[in-house]
């Protein structure tokens, strides 16, 4: 699947992915591939991206929204993005 990180200034990410993590405000969800299509707003917190090489890396965010349609992942982010 694959996935964009979006700020208001700059795309930080986008590229083919295993899975994602993200903070959602009901709490944390993993979207894995050929996941059904959803809408939900995210909290402070730590986004989880596990590459197709099964490597993690993390981006803190301050909130946003996660929109899944037809196996891509758009990650829009107010404020900014910290990788870690």
């Amino acid at each position: 699947m694959n996935l964009i990180i979006l700020t208001p200034e700059h795309e930080i990410f986008n590229g083919a992915v295993k899975s994602v993590k993200v903070p959602a405000i009901g709490g944390q969800f993993e979207i894995l591939n050929k996941h059904a299509p959803v809408v939900a707003a995210l909290d402070k917190g730590k986004i989880k991206v596990t590459n197709t090489k099964s490597e993690s890396t993390y981006y803190q965010i301050d909130e946003g929204y996660v929109e899944v349609l037809n196996n891509q992942v758009v990650i829009l982010v107010n404020g900014t993005v910290q990788k870690q």
